[in-house]
């Protein structure tokens, strides 16, 4: 019950608390490659977990700021030229939905194939290159298409899941995505190095 009640309070204070939200993320795949049937591990803030947090974060960041610029300049754009209810905020709130709605998903589709492969095996070695280790994401949807698009499964339904929270009085969205961020670890330990199928 600790661990829910620290992560749910982390959680609700993002983007404050990421350090420790995303490197507690990664001590959960690091613990569920080791053991897939262990318990999460238990909250200890020390240097080492805001280290591996600050890192995923920049991993999550480097992977997702192309897509920002890129929805940026075409919101920009499209807010200039589309007009469909003569209304001016009618208009640009319509125009940004269009872009942000067109540009998640190329953005959805790169964060689950680089993410996890990369995540899983950085939580294993420890070695910060291993976030940027591209060949490594071909290799795995390669060779282990099958264990990938389980664990694809698994963190795309954790966070549908997590969304569905906000009807609850938008408070929902906070265990969910607690929840969510649990599970994903989890399903991305099936892809550390060492657990190779076959």
């Amino acid at each position: 019950m600790a661990r829910w009640l620290v992560g749910m309070g982390l959680v609700a204070l993002l983007p404050l608390t990421f350090p420790a939200v995303f490197g507690y993320a990664v001590a959960c795949a690091r613990t569920a490659a080791r053991d897939p049937a262990a318990p999460p591990p238990r909250w200890r803030i020390r240097p080492a977990l805001l280290g591996d947090g600050v890192l995923a974060g920049a991993q999550a960041a480097a992977v997702t700021a192309p897509f920002a610029l890129l929805a940026w300049l075409l919101g920009a754009q499209l807010t200039r030229i589309w007009h469909p209810t003569g209304d001016a905020l009618l208009d640009s709130g319509l125009a940004w939905i269009v872009v942000v709605t067109a540009v998640a998903l190329p953005w959805g589709v790169l964060m689950l194939v680089v993410v996890p492969p990369t995540l899983a095996s950085f939580a294993v070695t420890g070695r910060p290159a291993d976030l940027a280790r591209l060949p490594l994401v071909l290799v795995c949807v390669r060779d282990r298409y099958a264990v990938w698009n389980l664990v694809l499964v698994g963190i795309t339904t954790s966070w549908g899941l997590a969304a569905v929270g906000l009807a609850v009085a938008g408070v929902g969205v906070v265990p969910g995505a607690f929840y969510a961020i649990l599970v994903s670890a989890h399903a991305c330990s099936a892809l550390a190095p060492h657990r190779t199928a076959g």
